[in-house]
């Protein structure tokens, strides 16, 4: 008999995590699920460490080469048989209660897709920070419809909103089945924003309950250096000129969602001109940093926007870390 909820899980050289995060699943309070991992080619122990968990509802699937995140999670959905699928890093993990009230509250909404508030807790601490809504937005505290516009506005680089690109949501699995929604695995970066997307502009009726099951685990990682901070601004700008080209038609009928859209981008190519003048100060290359400056005659609006975001986000971060939040164990 088919589960009602299929988790996918995507995994790659996370021999440190990925144990929790599939505990985290195994003891829901909500039981009628399978697990399907993705091991995409991984060159540590995570294989061996899954192999040690022993459960019938963990289905564990190995690639034998590295395709990313997308193709992986593909790979899952193709396996799936759930009637609902969630989706689960492998270094994040979920509260006991997430699959339970997700999908009771999906149902009494007739929902396609339902997301929750998540905690963020840096890699190497114990408590998380902050919530996506406490962060961005603390005076939501009701259920919000989110549609296009609403979902691309707020995720736009460098301008505050709720980045819901990052949440994972409850999706009923016959609409990605029926319209055929994959992963894009071409595009390299916020997979999750635009498999989101495709969902929203097909009709998905989408809901975030202000509520956080999902803890985030946040990793900087090579991200972090401002080099590679412009090329994934560069991937950002070539996904958005992609849902441009692939959803032409349904564009042409939704100039607000153009608008949202182009916005996007703008905003995204500042920050990323922004970012390649940066790359050169850190590298000690003055001058050309200011030659660089000269192209982008946006950089120093842009600079003067940036440090007190920058200011703003470690001194949040110290402030969260003085505040318990339930943690689950």
């Amino acid at each position: 008999m088919k589960p009602e909820v299929s988790v996918i899980v995507p995994a790659y050289n996370t021999e440190t995590y990925i144990k929790r995060a599939i505990d985290s699943v195994l003891s829901q309070t909500f039981e009628d699920f399978e697990i399907i991992v993705v091991d995409d080619a991984s060159t540590d122990g995570t294989v061996q460490v899954l192999k040690g968990i022993q459960d019938d509802r963990l289905k564990l699937v190995c690639q034998k080469q590295n395709g990313g995140a997308g193709a992986a999670r593909n790979r899952a959905l193709q396996e799936a048989t759930g009637d609902w699928v969630a989706v689960l890093d492998s270094d994040d993990w979920y509260a006991p209660e997430r699959l339970e009230r997700l999908l009771t509250f999906a149902k009494e909404n007739q929902a396609d897709m339902v997301a929750d508030d998540f905690y963020i807790i840096e890699d190497g601490e114990t408590e998380p920070r902050t919530t996506m809504i406490e962060y961005h937005d603390p005076s939501i505290v009701d259920v919000l419809a989110i549609n296009p516009v609403s979902f691309v506005l707020s995720d736009i680089e460098g301008r505050q909103g709720l980045e819901l690109g990052f949440s994972k949501p409850l999706f009923r699995r016959q609409l990605l089945v029926e319209n055929n929604i994959t992963y894009k695995p071409e595009i390299k970066v916020s997979q999750d924003f635009w498999l989101d997307l495709d969902c929203l502009v097909r009709g998905a009726k989408f809901l975030l309950l202000p509520e956080p099951y999902y803890y985030y685990r946040s990793r900087d990682g090579a991200l972090t250096t401002s080099t590679n901070k412009v090329e994934r601004l560069n991937e950002e700008c070539a996904a958005v000129r992609r849902f441009f080209k692939d959803e032409a038609s349904y564009l042409k009928q939704n100039t607000e969602l153009v608008d949202a859209l182009n916005l996007k981008l703008k905003e995204t190519k500042k920050l990323k001109d922004y970012y390649k003048v940066v790359a050169f100060l850190k590298r000690g290359k003055l001058f050309r940093a200011g030659l660089e400056s000269l192209k982008y005659p946006l950089f120093y609006q842009t600079l003067l926007s940036e440090v007190p975001k920058s200011l703003s986000r470690h001194f949040g971060a110290i402030f969260f870390k003085t505040k318990v939040y339930k943690k689950f164990s």
